[in-house]
């Protein structure tokens, strides 16, 4: 009796309150956006940006963003040569001093001498931009080796929490901000990705949590992109046998007819959203509403996905309209990725 008077009463009552609530919410929310965040923006000249996965793609684009503004940079991955080459280039665009970490983020030992090596040449930390990643997208079933696919909770996930914990009390003596990249994906899960669409949904998740427990001490901004070019939309993912290797025709039945955004934009986006502090950034902005979609029609994300993830559909409908020719950057028509330094270097 006491549970059914509670879900009557707590029903009526947020439905009332979300009645008045929301629409003053977005009220301040437009104020905000005109009158406050042109004018609410972090100098970066002189910080100390760590930022993990950098050998390429969405990472690469965040170190040069950061070094036009002139941030001292500490560049992590498992190449060391892309790191370099990465490094060379943000120093001739402007950052005062570069530092090349090459880590596997997914150990914790790794990941506490990255920032311990930050430390002791930079001397403090202001961003932590969380951002190495692994692909996984194929169907459930097809998977020949399950326990492979513990590496895609260790990278997105573990690779995402070990270095924002040894940085902790860094990043709030600089009153710091954490960049994460998670996904839209972990808001709006489709089929082939169900590995990958859960270890985003607990990164968003988790420093939702956390975002309380820092308060103003520490400030986290959660990027949640749809397709933006990288390595991951070029077919580099963890296959169905356990390999990470690039499959094109995988990535084509994936990515089908959606357009994917360049990293570059991206990369802008975040860093100046970083620097207002904002809480989250979704780009390509047409993805906003999809998680809204997902919350109150699941029934229809669910028919979608099975219509153009598991039939196929999607791949046939790119190449019916031609599709890779304007819907994908020229950086991932043709990959120019050797498959046996994929498989070398799994998890950069």
């Amino acid at each position: 009796m006491l549970n059914g008077i509670l879900s009557v009463l707590l029903h009526v009552s947020i439905t009332s309150f979300l009645l008045v609530y929301l629409p003053l919410s977005l009220l301040v929310r437009l104020l905000w956006w005109v009158f406050i965040r042109p004018f609410k923006k972090e100098d970066l000249r002189g910080n100390v940006v760590v930022i993990t996965g950098a050998s390429s793609g969405i990472g690469e684009k965040l170190a040069y963003e950061y070094a036009k503004r002139g941030a001292n940079l500490v560049l992590v991955a498992r190449r060391e040569q892309a790191l370099k080459n990465v490094a060379a280039i943000a120093l001739d665009i402007g950052a005062p001093d570069v530092l090349v970490v090459p880590a596997d983020i997914s150990d914790p030992e790794e990941a506490k001498r990255v920032i311990e090596t930050t430390i002791s040449h930079f001397g403090q930390v202001n961003h932590l931009v969380c951002n190495a990643g692994i692909w996984s997208n194929c169907l459930f079933e097809e998977i020949t080796n399950i326990t492979a696919f513990t590496k895609v909770m260790d990278v997105n996930f573990w690779g995402a929490v070990y270095p924002a914990y040894y940085a902790l009390p860094y990043l709030k003596a600089s009153r710091g901000n954490i960049i994460v990249t998670s996904s839209v994906a972990g808001q709006v899960p489709t089929a082939r990705m169900s590995f990958y669409n859960a270890s985003k949904a607990a990164v968003t998740s988790f420093y939702d949590s956390v975002r309380a427990e820092f308060g103003k001490d520490i400030k986290i901004t959660i990027l949640t992109p749809g397709y933006v070019e990288s390595e991951l939309t070029k077919g580099k993912a963890l296959q169905k046998g356990g390999e990470v290797s690039v499959n094109e025709e995988a990535r084509d039945v994936q990515v089908g007819p959606v357009p994917v955004g360049q990293a570059e934009k991206l990369a802008e986006i975040a860093v100046d959203s970083a620097c207002r502090g904002e809480k989250y950034v979704t780009w390509p902005s047409f993805y906003r509403p999809f998680g809204i979609v997902a919350c109150l029609a699941p029934e229809v994300v669910n028919y979608i996905s099975r219509v153009m993830y598991v039939n196929n559909n999607s791949k046939w409908i790119l190449e019916a309209i031609g599709g890779k020719k304007y819907l994908y950057p020229a950086s991932i028509r043709a990959p120019n990725i050797k498959l046996e330094e994929v498989k070398e270097h799994s998890m950069s």
